[in-house]
């Protein structure tokens, strides 16, 4: 039970507000207090808005109706034994090893209990109660932390077979915006970027100018408002016992951050989808689900907290003055929601591969009159786009990645059996050439070329292995979608990466 992380490395020192303290107690409560309040940003930072509606298909009620289904026991069961022995408790100290290893005892009470609440619309309040560990480093600013809640083991059950409910109800109706990826079974980072690309390199081989607008949201997941969610899902037809046990699932939520030992008192959360919880993205996903339809002219793509606005046309001009008009009307959308747009972090690019480049490109303002930045790279959905969509950029950190994976294993060879040496490569490497490859091979031969030539380094499999000599050189090649590893027959000791 070694791996089993339960606490944080508190910081030295922390400032909240004008305040410096280095009491570890009362460091630990400045640190719940500075993450519970987390969603408050958009009502500290922005005034009440005028004129902002929440989307304009919230009031349209479904005619799909939605109940909760009794809980069947032998999904409970199945849910129990697929526990991960090695997570931590949540506050009330139910270890999921002991549920994992006595499932088939406790399998048919929890059910009953599971659908008990489901007849009364409450659940118990322990499973309401979050332990908050965090990362980052010794910084006195408590936003350069991040917080990870742990939640009692038998809500995230729960929350699974109330998630898979649904999930089924939302995906049988399509609820969702064909412009929403985030959180979707067949969806995904790598279809989602796909589909972007498509229609901007279509707009490109027409000679068409391409826009858009990447839009980053400050603290989305923790702002969401419980009414107005709520109020979503009576649209989409939840009965009122559905409506009633959602009320109750975000009331009374509390947490306590847990480091060295040490832990806080509670605080109430009163805003956002639970941290760590199964049901929270999905929950997302449906609330900010009709920004979709404030586009306009302009085409957009939602991925959780991450949205893209685009648009493209001959003239540049038009281009931007559309492009503007749509991002006026995305931000009153998310401003209907209570969701603040980060401006510092809201960037433009303008793709363009052959037609002139203009002297001067007006400027996209925020709603507040900032003048977005205009940027020649961006990290969309872990993919590295670049103003040319040469993929210069993002093949230059998948070597610096891979350049320095390569060395650890060279160094620590002594270290691993043969076995676990291939499997370290396959993990640490090919899952890194994996990952989006399908993007980033319509990148030129030259520039995959000139990568391949630059990733070689001395064995690190052992030559005596002749089935799976060694890593060294890695070689792209455009005859398939993935990578293999392969001998080199050339190079005693050496290993080729090839596509699959």
């Amino acid at each position: 039970m070694g791996n089993k992380s339960t606490s944080s490395q508190l910081p030295t020192a922390l400032k909240l507000g004008n305040t410096v303290t280095t009491d570890k107690s009362a460091t630990i409560e400045n640190f719940n207090k500075h993450f519970s309040t987390a969603g408050h940003a958009f009502h500290l930072a922005t005034p009440t808005p005028v004129n902002c509606p929440a989307p304009s298909t919230a009031t349209h009620h479904s005619p799909h109706h939605f109940s909760f289904t009794q809980i069947q026991i032998a999904d409970v069961l199945k849910e129990l034994q697929n526990l991960d022995p090695y997570k931590s408790a949540g506050l009330d100290n139910l270890d999921p090893l002991f549920l994992k290893s006595s499932a088939e005892i406790v399998a048919t009470p929890i059910s009953s209990l599971f659908n008990l609440s489901f007849v009364s619309s409450e659940i118990p309040k322990d499973w309401k109660a979050a332990a908050v560990i965090f990362k980052g480093g010794d910084t006195l600013d408590p936003n350069c932390y991040r917080p990870i809640s742990i939640l009692p083991c038998l809500s995230k059950v729960y929350e699974s077979q109330v998630n898979k409910q649904i999930t089924d109800h939302f995906e049988s109706n399509h609820t969702f915006s064909a412009m929403q990826s985030g959180f979707r079974a067949g969806h995904g980072c790598t279809s989602a970027t796909l589909k972007v690309l498509n229609d901007i390199i279509t707009a490109i081989d027409k000679r068409h100018y391409c826009a858009a607008v990447f839009i980053d949201l400050a603290k989305a997941f923790d702002s969401v408002n419980h009414n107005m969610l709520v109020g979503r899902l009576d649209s989409l037809g939840f009965s009122n016992d559905c409506l009633a046990w959602f009320t109750n699932y975000f009331s009374a939520r509390v947490q306590c951050v847990k480091s060295e030992g040490l832990l806080s008192g509670p605080l109430t959360v009163s805003m956002g989808v639970p941290q760590g919880s199964i049901l929270g993205p999905n929950l997302f996903s449906v609330y900010i689900n009709d920004v979709a339809l404030a586009a306009g002219d302009s085409l957009i793509h939602l991925y959780a907290d991450n949205t893209i606005l685009y648009t493209s046309g001959p003239s540049l001009d038009t281009v931007l003055t559309n492009l503007q008009t749509s991002f006026n009307a995305t931000q009153l959308s998310f401003r209907g929601l209570q969701l603040l747009l980060n401006a510092s972090k809201t960037k433009c690019m303008l793709f363009n591969r052959s037609l002139p480049a203009p002297a001067r490109t007006s400027s996209i303002t925020t709603l507040g009159g900032s003048d977005l930045e205009y940027v020649d790279n961006y990290k969309y959905l872990g993919v590295w786009l670049d103003c040319k969509l040469s993929f210069q950029t993002h093949i230059n950190h998948l070597q610096s990645k891979i350049k320095s994976r390569i060395g650890f294993l060279y160094r620590k060879k002594a270290s691993f059996t043969h076995a676990a040496k291939h499997t370290l490569v396959k993990l640490t490497i090919l899952l890194i050439l994996d990952f989006g490859d399908v993007i980033y091979k319509i990148a030129s031969n030259t520039l995959l070329n000139n990568w391949m030539q630059s990733i070689t380094v001395p064995s690190v499999l052992s030559p005596k292995h002749h089935t799976l000599p060694t890593i060294a050189t890695c070689t792209l090649s455009l005859v398939g979608p993935r990578f293999i590893l392969v001998p080199n027959p050339l190079a005693t000791g050496y290993l080729q990466v090839f596509a699959r």
